[in-house]
């Protein structure tokens, strides 16, 4: 069964109210009275739910075996820099980089996205696909078993996150163009969180490029190939779990 999203502080001494959102899974899989189920807070923490009422949009759980589970969480934070890209490609892109375990997604307005979300007047369509993207964080984590739900920045411009993120992590700019590879920096590297940088469709600007140059970011190639903006992200991050967590790949034969 898969598990649910209930936010917590959570209580085993008495019951716990159910979410509205939670209530309607729950009758759309008929669960009924007396069975049990497992939630996750988001933080870490997971715990076995037995349901003791569903009416309407509310209803009461009962929790038991309250504990920390983090295991499918990786020592080093991934962090996807995505291009704003158009249609429902956005989307794809979140779901597939919670499932392939980014912690952290930056949605960015590039010179060359299709979407443009950064204006003043566009903060109200901001907000709301904010939300959505929210929202699918939260399915996507459900559908995966991930316990942790991914950081979702707010949608920001290429330079304004170029000036927010100076912290020293490994930061990676991935273009079809670039001399060096991917791979080759990740094995002279350490594990380490990580800035994965995508563009949009067309990719990155020159200027743009150079710009993330001066801020410390490497230009690099995952290979002979162009890949689609909504296909570079799960390949770069696949990448990095490939090399870096060896012992989990192992787990996954």
């Amino acid at each position: 069964m898969p598990q649910f999203y209930l936010p917590g502080p959570w209580e085993s001494q008495k019951p716990t109210p159910l979410t509205a959102q939670v209530a309607h899974h729950l009758r759309v899989r008929r669960i009924q009275t007396g069975e049990s189920f497992p939630i996750f807070d988001g933080k870490g923490k997971v715990a076995q739910a037995e349901l003791l009422s569903l009416s309407g949009k509310t209803g009461q759980v009962q929790l038991s075996n309250i504990r920390t589970d983090t295991h499918r969480e990786t020592p080093y934070a991934i962090t996807l820099a995505q291009g704003l890209a158009g249609g429902d490609k956005m989307d794809w892109i979140v779901e597939k980089a919670v499932e392939t375990g980014a912690q952290i997604i930056a949605p960015i307005q590039c010179e060359r996205s299709i979407l443009k979300l950064t204006r003043s007047s566009d903060q109200d369509r901001a907000q709301k696909r904010h939300a959505h993207w929210e929202g699918i964080i939260q399915a996507a984590c459900e559908q995966c078993d991930r316990t942790v739900l991914a950081n979702l920045e707010p949608i920001q411009t290429f330079e304004a996150y170029l000036k927010a993120n100076s912290k020293p992590v490994l930061k990676l700019l991935l273009s079809p163009d670039a001399t060096k590879s991917m791979y080759s920096v990740l094995m002279e590297s350490a594990p380490q969180d990580i800035v994965l940088m995508i563009g949009p469709e067309g990719g990155h600007s020159p200027e743009e490029e150079a710009q993330a140059r001066a801020a410390g970011y490497q230009i690099v190639s995952l290979g002979e190939r162009v890949l689609r903006t909504e296909t570079a992200g799960t390949a770069a991050i696949t990448t990095v779990h490939s090399i870096w967590n060896p012992e989990m790949q192992n787990r996954l034969k």
